[in-house]
């Protein structure tokens, strides 16, 4: 919710991703002045927004952008995950090299605010409570790594720029795909979905629509800071799978996979590089990970709506209406495209 009555002029990187479509379509909608810049092509228009396919590594590209345009504020949201690209070079100097650069051309053009999507892939280990902002990030895999050091630069300027964190566990929403659409898949197809030691973890979401709207009340809060969001009310995944087994009348079934073999196999394949999961994934898929959002609740007001059984059935029906326009996808991003299964299709085949 925007507090100010004036409209803004905002820059938002990675415009043409799963949460920054969502974000220029809010601002846009409620009148401000939009520029985005992504390496894929836009699909989303609007009469208040102008759109630039490039690279925010380009010094050249954005001091086109920002000394054509005086920026009330910046929504960073362009990022490489690991899933979507092999090449580890192109991850890190996209996430960490584009965060430095853009932090600098707002220094350099004036531009007060800053708000930065970061990622609960800071942490790679369940920490047996909810994580508040306070505790010490210990990520475990490139992108985690690329995320933090995106927080460092940012708190290295916070004289001259004022950043505001904002850490998300997993986006969940109609539209939403990337690794998802493995589980999607199974279910869509009647096959039984499989949890790591029984699913009784809880792993917390966040609603896109509830992240865009803290995005936003972001933009109004005049200091460097770091905000958590994420659900409430967080069920086990093996609760929050039957939800929507159930709602879409599928013959799915869930089964459990013994932990530590499983584990095991599924550090295999990503040595191998035959898995689109990662470090990450197999170090948390068991465990149970919320972050603590009292903070941004108590300072800007924010809550969520959603629960994760009810986004994630969203994002399924979306998924089940549109397979086979998913499915021919080419040039868009990670979230907004199916991930390519690998060896876990072996998996499907005997489910």
């Amino acid at each position: 919710m925007m507090t100010q009555r004036h409209m803004k002029t905002l820059l938002v990187t990675g415009g043409a991703g799963f949460l920054g479509s969502l974000l220029l379509k809010r601002l846009t909608d409620d009148g401000h002045q939009c520029i985005s810049i992504d390496l894929h092509p836009h699909e989303f228009t609007h009469p208040f927004l102008t759109t630039v396919q490039g690279d925010i590594r380009d010094e050249a590209t954005l001091d086109q952008i920002f000394s054509r345009y005086k920026f009330d504020g910046i929504l960073h949201c362009a990022a490489i995950l690991a899933h979507g690209v092999k090449d580890q070079t192109f991850l890190w100097t996209s996430n960490v090299d584009g965060t430095r650069r853009v932090a600098d051309a707002a220094i350099r053009y004036g531009v007060p605010r800053l708000v930065f999507t970061s990622s609960n892939c800071l942490w790679g280990e369940s920490l047996g409570r909810p994580v508040g902002e306070h505790e010490a990030p210990n990520p475990v895999e490139l992108y985690g790594h690329s995320k933090l050091e995106g927080e460092k630069i940012l708190m290295e300027r916070r004289g001259e720029l004022d950043s505001i964190i904002l850490r998300c566990p997993t986006i969940i929403d109609s539209g939403r795909l990337g690794l998802l659409t493995i589980l999607f898949e199974f279910i869509d197809e009647g096959r039984r979905v499989w949890t790591v030691g029984g699913g009784r973890n809880k792993y917390q979401f966040i609603y896109a629509q509830d992240l865009v709207d803290a995005c936003l009340r972001c933009l109004d809060h005049d200091r460097t800071d770091t905000f958590h969001v994420g659900s409430d009310n967080v069920k086990s995944i093996r609760d929050v799978y039957a939800h929507v087994i159930r709602k879409a009348g599928s013959r799915s079934t869930i089964g459990a996979l013994p932990e530590q073999p499983a584990l095991f196999a599924m550090r295999v394949a990503h040595s191998l590089r035959i898995s689109p999961l990662g470090p990450y994934h197999y170090k948390m898929i068991a465990e149970d990970f919320s972050f603590d959002t009292n903070k941004i609740k108590g300072v800007l007001g924010w809550r969520p709506t959603l629960t994760n059984e009810e986004m994630l059935w969203r994002a399924y029906e979306y998924y089940s209406d549109n397979r086979r326009e998913i499915e021919a996808r080419k040039d868009v991003s990670a979230h907004r495209k199916a991930a390519n299964m690998g060896v876990i299709r072996l998996l499907k085949w005997v489910s």
